[in-house]
């Protein structure tokens, strides 16, 4: 963990606010375009955020916060309480969504989901090849830093807003994709599904914020073996491997517990796991929150 304080907090758009992490002992940790962090809150909840600042930036994190009317305590915390002073716990940098060289780039986000796109769109831009923007929200006003990236890349930029403009036609983008372009994409689910019909297989890179709906065999009970204590844990079919090892005492890091953030990774040492994550666990890795066993045990380093 790195201790941060928060330096900034201000509105840029409707519900949304940006937040400003200083390091508090020194230069944060790296990051490249695509990453996120969790950051732990006074409330004991912890949360992921992509990072949106400048990578160049050592001295402090950026992030921005949608106000979720459906909150479950993070973004309302954030946007309620949390105050310009206070002290947060925030997570090393992980990039789950890394922007790959390329001959073109075309981005498409979705309201809160310009968040991992702005710093894609600095280095590509900064890259000196062809980028451009397709940047979706309800009204200019829900949009945040619409302005300035109108301001900072001009033509480049399609602001679109879909009450007054309606729907931009993702059919008609991927069949005008240049050869060798790719299509980097953040945003709710139905714009990524519609993205996955428009853009070909394999120039499409996409991260959501829930998973897409899929289906999986019912739920069976399984063992999972903690190697460095000689443990075993069952693992019932109506509880998470995370909650089980949480209850039993181990303290495996989580945030999401959705199979979207990676926070709650493990190591798998032996057995067959079956993987329901969104990220695509690494071979020899299992999350938590979301896979479970195709075989009767799974021993995890712990």
């Amino acid at each position: 963990m790195q201790q941060t304080i928060v330096d900034q907090i201000e509105p840029v758009a409707d519900d949304v606010v940006s937040l400003v992490l200083r390091g508090a002992t020194g230069p944060l940790a790296p990051w490249e375009p695509g990453a996120h962090v969790d950051l732990t809150l006074p409330n004991w909840l912890t949360r992921q955020y992509s990072l949106c600042g400048d990578p160049a930036d050592r001295e402090s994190y950026r992030v921005a916060v949608r106000y979720d009317r459906l909150s479950r305590g993070g973004s309302e915390y954030i946007h309620r309480f949390l105050r310009r002073g206070r002290a947060l716990d925030v997570s090393l940098p992980r990039n789950h969504f890394p922007l790959l060289p390329a001959p073109e780039y075309l981005f498409l986000a979705g309201g809160i989901g310009i968040t991992p796109i702005l710093p894609m769109l600095r280095a590509a831009a900064a890259s000196d090849v062809p980028v451009s923007l397709v940047y979706v929200g309800q009204s200019v006003a829900s949009m945040p830093f619409a302005d300035g990236l109108r301001s900072a890349y001009g033509e480049r930029v399609r602001i679109v807003a879909t009450r007054q403009q309606g729907r931009p036609d993702l059919a008609a983008l991927g069949s005008a994709l240049n050869p060798g372009a790719v299509v980097y994409a953040c945003g709710p689910g139905p714009m990524l599904t519609a993205a996955e019909a428009a853009f070909p297989a394999g120039r499409l890179y996409a991260e959501r914020f829930r998973p897409a709906p899929r289906s999986f065999a019912p739920n069976t009970e399984f063992e999972a073996v903690c190697a460095r204590s000689g443990r075993t844990v069952r693992v019932p079919a109506d509880e998470s491997l995370l909650d089980v090892l949480t209850h039993a005492g181990y303290p495996v890091p989580s945030g999401c517990r959705e199979g979207v953030c990676g926070s709650c990774e493990l190591t798998v040492l032996d057995g067959e796991p079956e993987h329901r994550d969104e990220i695509g666990a690494p071979a020899g890795r299992v999350y938590a929150c979301v896979s479970r066993a195709l075989s009767p045990r799974l021993v995890v380093d712990l």
